[in-house]
């Protein structure tokens, strides 16, 4: 499902909006809810794995909790971390946490973070799923301004057998796609 663009927030409306949240990196909290998606991914990582948060928010948060497990970690978000050059590397697992709801062409950057995984690698993403459109019409996650595009659990399946990957849902809102070739 997505929101038509002429609803779309302005960039500017849409950063004053990021701004408000309060993601910090100390906050016992906030790394214990980021939890669900580091430890699954972690799990799956071998020594030395290089990693990517898209989206890391004003914030970032999965970088340090991964620096404290090993991994190094780049940080991409096109409002706070805007650096595009970590988006010239290759990398064996890319968190997106809170990140696809945002998108305003998910099916081309979702496309575009598959080919910066390295073969083997791992796509981490949290996100709240549609379960039906009943429940959609009552739904929350629907109402924040810059949420765009909404998922469910069959279009995760429809997107690893499109880019021909593995998938794990790994709770009902924590998905994993391992690329496989």
């Amino acid at each position: 499902m997505f929101v038509p663009t002429e609803y779309h927030l302005s960039l500017a409306a849409e950063k004053a909006e990021y701004d408000l949240h309060r993601n910090d990196p100390g906050d016992p909290g906030y790394r214990k809810f980021l939890q669900r998606l580091f430890e699954p991914l972690r799990e799956r990582l071998t020594a030395g794995a290089k990693g990517l948060d898209f989206g890391s928010g004003p914030g970032p948060t999965l970088a340090p909790m991964f620096a404290e497990a090993g991994f190094d970690m780049a940080i991409y978000d096109p409002f706070y971390a805007p650096d595009r050059s970590v988006l010239q590397n290759r990398y064996d697992f890319i968190s997106c946490s809170e990140v696809l709801e945002h998108f305003h062409a998910p099916g081309r950057e979702l496309q575009f973070l598959w080919e910066l995984l390295a073969v083997e690698g791992w796509l981490g993403v949290m996100t709240k799923l549609v379960i039906d459109q009943q429940a959609f019409s009552r739904w929350h996650y629907k109402n924040d301004p810059t949420h765009v595009a909404f998922f469910s659990r069959e279009t995760f399946v429809y997107l690893a057998r499109k880019l021909n990957a593995r998938l794990e849902l790994i709770a009902p809102d924590v998905i994993l796609l391992q690329k496989t070739s």
